[in-house]
């Protein structure tokens, strides 16, 4: 299994504060691979730092990824992790459980984001291979860790197969506590500008209205008519013309005959297409406003504003303190669950979805 001796540190953001002097050294990663796709997944936040299609005879990125391992251990941006305990804000950082209040690690003004200063995507955990196209990563989070009650036991196995990956994600627990996992790969499709002419289809008739500080009002409101309506498959330049961005939650229209329906499908002018499927009832859109960093990315990449787009199905964002969101609420003795799947496949530019 390669470690971060193998890349060069060159041009890296410091680590993070509260990572050991020895984080490089611990580095790992494991290398997936078929025919038509490629992934590297590390030891470091579950991230996958190389996820490539073969389109020809060439492989060609489908994801923002850093050019060196080691710059994951400094990235501000969560690019390829896994994040919770709770994905997205969590208002006040802090919520009420069993009559009593919890007080969160704060990491973004007064709320909490993506679990926390050490969140899932921010710590090592135990990585193995299982099979020739299958990975398995393991965390414990230990009672109190960022705040949260209770030890919880983490499970994540990624599995390639043909042109598909699939992200299975499970949860256990010792106290009641909030689980709420997203997976927050950054989507370029092998574009190497700006996403404004990737166009999204999304049967999300609804969203989340946001506070100036991006934690839900508590509101449920019509995408009709807004920058966020993606059910007709429009770019994201004709959505928005002012091109101010979007960092919002969307809520799925899901049929009643699947229970892993396709939730979005990302379409690049390049004619490589990806289908989301999931189990979520909604996901973060993020069109990647605030990235910005001068670390070198890999081949050719710009990590700068607008030049991903993030797709995150998840549970309601702050559900712990909005009463009439579902619950993310989960108890010993009844796990949490997750499954993600990306369908990639090419010369769909002038197809309609």
């Amino acid at each position: 299994m390669p470690s971060a001796s193998q890349s060069s540190i060159g041009g890296s953001a410091p680590p993070h504060a509260h990572l050991p002097e020895t984080a490089a050294d611990q580095l790992r990663w494991l290398d997936l691979e078929t025919d038509h796709l490629r992934l590297r997944v590390l030891n470091f936040g579950a991230v996958t730092a190389r996820l490539d299609l073969r389109v020809g005879d060439g492989w060609v990125p489908m994801v923002l990824g850093y050019h060196d391992m080691v710059s994951y251990l400094g990235d501000p941006f969560y690019l390829g992790a896994i994040v919770g305990r709770v994905a997205n804000r969590v208002g006040g950082a802090g919520f009420d459980v069993a009559g009593r209040r919890v007080a969160l690690d704060a990491n973004e003004g007064g709320n909490q984001l993506h679990g926390g200063t050490a969140g899932l995507g921010r710590v090592f955990w135990e990585i193995q291979q299982v099979a020739d196209d299958a990975a398995e990563l393991r965390y414990t989070s230990a009672d109190g860790e960022n705040g949260y009650p209770g030890c919880a036991e983490f499970l994540l196995r990624i599995t390639v197969s043909g042109a598909s990956v699939s992200y299975d994600m499970s949860a256990s627990v010792d106290q009641t506590t909030p689980i709420n996992l997203a997976q927050h790969n950054y989507y370029t499709l092998g574009v190497t500008g700006d996403i404004w002419g990737h166009r999204l289809c999304c049967p999300a008739a609804a969203y989340l209205p946001l506070r100036p500080d991006g934690v839900p009002t508590g509101a449920i409101a019509p995408v009709a008519g807004t920058s966020l309506d993606f059910t007709v498959g429009q770019s994201f330049a004709e959505l928005d013309p002012q091109r101010r961005g979007t960092d919002t939650h969307v809520i799925f229209a899901k049929g009643v005959d699947s229970h892993m329906p396709e939730v979005a499908k990302l379409t690049a002018p390049n004619g490589v297409a990806m289908r989301v499927f999931s189990d979520q009832p909604g996901a973060q859109i993020y069109t990647a406003t605030h990235l910005n960093s001068a670390v070198k990315a890999q081949g050719g990449q710009q990590l700068a504003p607008f030049a991903a787009v993030c797709i995150e199905p998840q549970g309601f964002p702050d559900a712990v303190n909005q009463p009439d969101f579902p619950s993310v609420m989960l108890q010993p003795g009844r796990p949490y669950h997750q499954r993600l799947s990306l369908n990639f496949s090419t010369n769909e530019a002038d197809q309609d979805d």
